[in-house]
Formats: C-alpha cells, sequence, structure tokens
C-alpha cells in the first residue's frame, strides 16, 4: 500500500483530491496538512511514500515546503499541486527546480464535482503508482540519494540488449545478449561507426524538466547541430519552461511554433497539446505543429518526434530517451535505429522513472545507457568526433 500526504491550504482541494484517490487501488491518504509548516511535522511522524502539496498557501508555501523537506528527506516524491497558467507554470517550475518530483494541474472548465475528482484522479493516480511504487520496490525509504558518478553504465554494442543481473558481460555468447531484429541489423550495417551527427532529438516526461536542465546546461553554445526536444507539459507550461532554460543555458531555447528554421546551437521544445514534426523546404528544415491525435496518451509524443526525424536525418540522427513515465519514445526509436541512427538511454539509478528508458533498454534498441550526469559530456564528445571524422574523410 502506498501510503499518501495531501497538503493544501483548501478544505474543498483536500477533500477533492481525497475522495479521487479514495478508490484506487493500492493507495491510501494517511493525512492531511494545510500547510507547508504543519507538513513539517505530519511527514515526520506519519513517514509517506508520496506528498501532493499545494503552491500557494499561509505560513509556509509549497515551494519553502520543498526546501525545507529536502534538507532531511531526499527521496520522498513530491507531486505539486498547480493552476494550468502563467503564474502557476512559473511556480511549479521553481518547485521542481527546489526539488520537487513531479507536477499535476487542477481542474479546470469541469462541469460538476465527480468530473473534477476524476479529472483528478486520472492525472494523479498513475504518477502515485509510478513514484511511489518505484520507491517501495527499490527500498529507497530513508535511503541517501545515490551518489553521483557511482555504478557508472557500460555503454551497449548495436543490437544488444543490457545484460540480466548477475551474469557476465563480456565474452562471445554471453547469456542476455539478443541480438537486434532484422531491419534495425540491416541499417546499422549501411553506418560506419561514429558517423556525423547532424541532429540530436530528446524526449522525456516525469523528472525530465530537472534532467533537461542538467544535461542542457552542459552543452555549449557552439553545438553545431539543432536539437529538438519533446517533453510531456501542458499548454503554458512549455513556454515558460523554454523561456528558463534559455535563460539557464548558453543554448538558445525557444518553444517551437509554425516555420522555425532549425539551427545548431538552438533547442527546440514541442509545445503542450501538440506534437513537433520536421520537414524540408529547400535546403532547410523548418518545424511544424501537429494537432493529430495523442500518442501514448500524450501530445506531444516522443514517438511522433523521433519518426519525424528518422524520415529527415536517418542514420545522421542521434536521439536519447530520459527519465519518464510510461513506453513513449519506444515505437519512434526502433524506427530510428531501423534507419541507422543512434540512441542512448537515461540509466535507472539516475531516473525519477525509469519507464521510458527502460523500455527502449528492454527492447535492445539502446546503444548506450549512461547516468545523467554524463550524458550531456558523451553527447558534445559524439556529435564533434562524428563530424571531424566526416571531415577527414
Amino acid at each position: 500500500m502506498i501510503s499518501v500526504l495531501v497538503v493544501d491550504d483548501s478544505v474543498v482541494v483536500r477533500r477533492l483530491i481525497v475522495d479521487a484517490l479514495g478508490g484506487a487501488a493500492d493507495i491510501q491518504v494517511v493525512g492531511t496538512a494545510s500547510n507547508g509548516l504543519l507538513a513539517q511535522a505530519k511527514i515526520d511522524q506519519l513517514k509517506p511514500d508520496v506528498i501532493t502539496m499545494d503552491i500557494e498557501m499561509p505560513q509556509m508555501d509549497g515551494i519553502t515546503a520543498v526546501k525545507e523537506l529536502r534538507k532531511r528527506h531526499k527521496q520522498i516524491p513530491v507531486i505539486m499541486f498547480s493552476t494550468l497558467s502563467a503564474a502557476g507554470a512559473s511556480a511549479t517550475l521553481e518547485a521542481l527546480a527546489a526539488g520537487a518530483t513531479d507536477y499535476v494541474t487542477k481542474p479546470s472548465n469541469v462541469g460538476s464535482v465527480s468530473e473534477s475528482i476524476a479529472a483528478v484522479r486520472e492525472q494523479l493516480v498513475p504518477k502515485i503508482h509510478a513514484l511511489g511504487g518505484r520507491r517501495r520496490s527499490t527500498g529507497l525509504a530513508g535511503a541517501p540519494p545515490a551518489r553521483p558518478g557511482a555504478a557508472p553504465a557500460r555503454p551497449l554494442r548495436p543490437g544488444v540488449a543490457p545484460p540480466r543481473a548477475g551474469l557476465p558481460t563480456s565474452g562471445p555468447g554471453r547469456p542476455g545478449a539478443v541480438p537486434a531484429g532484422p531491419p534495425a541489423a540491416a541499417a546499422r550495417a549501411k553506418r560506419a561507426p561514429g558517423g556525423k551527427v547532424d541532429i540530436l532529438a530528446i524526449g522525456a516526461s516525469t523528472g525530465g524538466p530537472d534532467a533537461l536542465t542538467k544535461v542542457l546546461t552542459s552543452i555549449p553554445a557552439d553545438l553545431p547541430v539543432p536539437i529538438v526536444i519533446t517533453q510531456h507539459m501542458p499548454p503554458v507550461f512549455t513556454k515558460m519552461f523554454a523561456e528558463r532554460l534559455d535563460r539557464s543555458t548558453a543554448l538558445h531555447v525557444v518553444e517551437a511554433t509554425d516555420g522555425m528554421e532549425l539551427t545548431p546551437g538552438w533547442a527546440y521544445i514541442a509545445p503542450g497539446d501538440s506534437h513537433l514534426v520536421l520537414h524540408r523546404r529547400g535546403t532547410a528544415t523548418l518545424t511544424q505543429l501537429s494537432g493529430a491525435p495523442p500518442e501514448n496518451s500524450c501530445r506531444p509524443a516522443v514517438d511522433v518526434m523521433f519518426r519525424s526525424v528518422a524520415s529527415l536525418y536517418g542514420a545522421s540522427a542521434f536521439a536519447t530517451v530520459l527519465t519518464g513515465m510510461g513506453q513513449d519514445g519506444r515505437g519512434g526509436a526502433k524506427v530510428l535505429r531501423d534507419a541507422g541512427a543512434e540512441i542512448l538511454a537515461q540509466d535507472e539509478a539516475t531516473s525519477v522513472v525509469w519507464g521510458m528508458p527502460g523500455a527502449v533498454v528492454s527492447a535492445g534498441l539502446a546503444d548506450e545507457i549512461l547516468p545523467l550526469e554524463r550524458i550531456a559530456s558523451f553527447l558534445v564528445n559524439r556529435v564533434k568526433s562524428g563530424r571531424s571524422a566526416a571531415v577527414a574523410r
């Protein structure tokens, strides 16, 4: 059973969340608090697996509460409860930067209490299961955070799935080695190792804002290729996130709009509620927004962007799948691999949720599995070495 502490100054909202979680399997609300100050004492008393946290509260707001919580409890997942507005998006991103794990948006424009409860349940329950379930299954409760750089993952050979625990990691015909399917193998044979990279494509979801911030802030402004990004976020949030990244990184980071020409050293983030696809006009590659139906219950979807990148760039694309719930990105990664592109997945130890990168790894599609702190340097070196090799040839 996953225990949840609900923190919100509104009696109505607290009741709404409690009712939304009431019928959920394996979830139990063990307590409530009306502000962040009261929550601190209840956290020590109740030891919840997951906390839901409002942002605007008297005595101690949600952002301050998260900062205080992280001084003593590094691993308890905190899900912020935010409004779908510019102010709400800005505050939520600040909370995530302070150590919050994820967020949901408060229901708006709903016709009844029952519809509001259903809307909250639809957003919140999967996140609690993913975050609280991982915390229990991995024994993270009370454990110190993973040491940066500890047990770095071994890069995988193309077409080789990760070895099962306890089995040798080298040697011919080792257990756990699974060859890639024939289409991917055939495409790989056409590409010289370390070939030229013309675009980086990154997909992320739960935990992605923090992961993307850490990756992009370590990439220099002179990166000779563009970056396209799909991060699962609602409208308004993606624009605020892009602006925040643009201020904190050497790259130019923008929320993509129709008709932007991809430029080296720029990063383009798919806007909330629109898929990001690419098309060619002469020698230029332009962004295009699509209102096509959601895929994997997501719009924007990583799969849509990855397929578009594969169709235009083929073997000269390099894709990265960061932390996130679900399996969005796995199907697109398969299309990229069939086209000869390379795939990197964030490792399990540094992922908030190893759903998306884990799905890519389990499918045998990852060329590299790396901890978050090594991803940026790997991407920069891979782009530069591939282009140097191309010039030399």
